[in-house]
Parts: structure tokens; sequence; C-alpha cells
């Protein structure tokens, strides 16, 4: 079987990307995750992805315009063999010029049940909007904030007492089982 070739965006611990990577070695999995990448060099899931033998690649943006720091993003995700490009935890907004060079090859997930609370602070909106759940999306990344199709959900319940914090844990651990399903989907079809 030919695999997608993935390449994952983060920016923090990565939880996300393992979760992809781990799914990525069942046998019949459709994709491989083939490099991770940040904007921060301090990410502690790049140093989990090089222990599993995870190519990366970090650059920081810092001092960097932005199209320059996007190109060299792109180049070390060809250089890569990329196909399809999963956000993990990526926390920059990609430009209009970036998402046209992959278009509908981007896929992005996110901690509400979209198109309800785009942007941050998902959670701390929805308790402060009374939802009886929250929960996660994974979309097709636009030129739009979190505005793309969106290729799967799951809700999460919001139980009294929750605060934020109790309810981002528990929708992190739906984003866990949701992302690869849904990857291996959209890398598929």
């Amino acid at each position: 079987m030919n695999k997608t070739r993935v390449g994952v965006l983060i920016s923090g611990r990565g939880s996300n990307m393992m979760a992809l990577v781990a799914a990525s070695r069942a046998p019949d999995c459709p994709y491989e995750i083939v490099v991770v990448a940040s904007d921060k060099p301090t990410a502690a899931g790049l140093g989990w992805a090089l222990s599993e033998g995870i190519p990366t690649f970090a650059l920081s943006p810092k001092g960097i315009a932005k199209p320059i720091y996007e190109a060299a993003m792109d180049a070390a995700l060809r250089e890569a063999g990329v196909e399809t490009i999963a956000l993990a935890g990526y926390m920059r907004l990609l430009t209009d010029w970036f998402v046209d060079q992959w278009r509908d090859r981007i896929v992005n997930i996110h901690p509400s049940l979209l198109p309800k609370y785009k942007g941050l602070d998902t959670h701390a909106r929805a308790i402060a909007a009374g939802d009886a759940v929250g929960g996660c999306s994974v979309h097709v990344v636009t030129e739009e904030l979190d505005a793309g199709e969106v290729l799967g959900q799951t809700e999460v319940p919001i139980l009294k007492g929750d605060d934020a914090d109790s309810l981002a844990e528990r929708v992190l651990a739906a984003e866990h089982s949701l992302y690869p399903k849904v990857l291996a989907e959209f890398v598929s079809r």
C-alpha cells in the first residue's frame, strides 16, 4: 500500500501529533508521518518525534518576514515529500499564499463544534454560553479562520462544575481518537 506522506505542524507538546503517529503505525493506515515541523524550536513535541525516528524541522518566525518564514516552511515540507499537512496545535495563522500552495491538502483539529467558537478560548466560551456539549472538529483549512469543510466532529458533554481546563482535558482525549480516524478518511478520498 502506498501511504500518503503527511507533515504535521505543531507549536507545543504535540499530543495530537503523537496520536497521529501512533495510528500511522497500524499496517492498514493509509498515511505515514514523514516530518514534524514547528514554529517553536523548543517545542516538546519535536524531541518526542526525533526520539521516534521522525525527521523534524523548526524555525522561529521571530525577526523574519512572514512570507520568508512561510517559504522556508513550505520548502522543508516539500523536501520531505509531504502530500498532506495536518495542523496539530500549530498556533500561527497561515497566509493566503501558504493555503493556496497546499489547497485542499491541509487539515486542522479545532477544540469546538464548528461553526461554533472559531478561534481561541473555545471551552470558556461554550461554558459561558450555557451549552450542554462542547467538542472538537477536524476541518479543511481555507483562508478564512476555522471555516473550511468540517470532516468530522465529536461531542463532549459539559458537566456541572466544569471549567475551561476540565472541559479541555476531556475534549483533548476526544481529539486524540477523532483526528487519526478523520485524517485516514481524508487521505483516502
